[in-house]
């Protein structure tokens, strides 16, 4: 568990220094602006931890990005580690200073996160007790069935967060049929994974195409709480598919959360840029600013939810409320 013991508060920091630089952005309408200042707040801090990660989910190619380039190397040197990355989850939904944008990261030991490419990927995300009990391939009334039985509630009573796309016309119409009810979200599905698999937020499952990026990070927080997530790849065209065959992917192959994230070892953490559904945003007062993270691991089992207090000048002061 040397990893995780190691890392929590530094992975921690990763995400709090992102989620204030990303912050200070919001709500001003850019959206490129905002993700850059949480990539490079990101990236510094990511370089003065003692491992040596390789970055294999992160902003793009390395002709695409300049930094958090899938195969960059960061850090100080020591363990070796794999990274997958988020700098500001919800790029759009930051810049309008709508709810639910979070920076997060997962680490794990080298090969224990997927190496997804950047495309479309279809997704059924569970809670705990519907793990095992729901299949991708099975019909949207079938699986919303099975849900409900899992949670002992009626199929009347379930939340399903969906992606607001056009792509989705035929499964929100599913799910409506089906007597559940739908949350639709412009972005973010990382974080509504989370909703999904913590009791009280009102969310019940996730369904539909997403990034296949964001289908690793989530898969890392899943194996976490002990959730499910189940994927099958979409590609678009001849070239994604080719792509997909050249990184050991295959699109007729329903992954599993052990699939994306085998690691022994994962830490995941999430912080708050603006006000969710389970985390606060950054909240800035004179001299400081306060955040609120979610950081979590497999190995060690642990859920822990960090408040923390940030002092950027000498001499400033705050008064702690609980």
């Amino acid at each position: 568990m040397e990893i995780e013991r190691r890392l929590v508060l530094e992975v921690v920091r990763v995400t709090e220094q992102a989620a204030l630089a990303a912050s200070r952005l919001a709500g001003k309408g850019d959206k490129e602006a905002v993700d850059e200042a949480g990539t490079q707040a990101m990236r510094r801090v990511l370089n003065e931890l003692p491992i040596r990660g390789t970055v294999v989910i992160g902003e793009g190619e390395m002709d695409e990005a300049p930094m958090l380039y899938i195969g960059e190397v960061l850090g100080q040197g020591g363990l070796e580690v794999d990274i997958a990355v988020d700098p500001v989850e919800g790029t759009t939904t930051a810049a309008k200073g709508l709810p639910n944008a979070v920076t997060v990261i997962a680490i794990s030991e080298k090969g224990g996160l997927f190496h997804a490419p950047d495309m479309y990927m279809e997704k059924l995300i569970v809670p705990p007790p519907a793990a095992g009990l729901v299949d991708l391939t099975w019909p949207v009334a079938a699986n919303l069935k099975a849900l409900a039985l899992a949670l002992q509630r009626s199929v009347e009573d379930l939340v399903v967060v969906v992606l607001d796309r056009p792509r989705h016309e035929r499964l929100i119409r599913e799910i409506r049929e089906a007597g559940a009810r739908v949350k639709l979200i412009s972005d973010g599905d990382v974080i509504a994974a989370l909703a999904a698999a913590i009791r009280g937020t009102g969310v019940h499952a996730v369904m539909g195409i997403g990034g296949a990026p964001e289908g690793v990070l989530a898969a890392a927080a899943l194996k976490c709480l002990g959730g499910e997530i189940q994927a099958r790849f979409t590609p678009q065209n001849e070239e994604e598919r080719e792509r997909l065959r050249a990184m050991g992917g295959d699109e007729h192959r329903i992954y599993r959360t052990e699939d994306l994230a085998p690691g022994k070892e994962i830490v995941f953490a999430a912080t708050g840029i603006t006000d969710g559904d389970i985390l606060q945003g950054v909240r800035f007062f004179g001299g400081g600013a306060r955040t609120h993270s979610i950081v979590m691991g497999h190995a060690t089992r642990t859920v822990r939810f960090i408040d923390s207090i940030h002092l950027f000048e000498t001499g400033a002061r705050v008064t702690i409320r609980v």
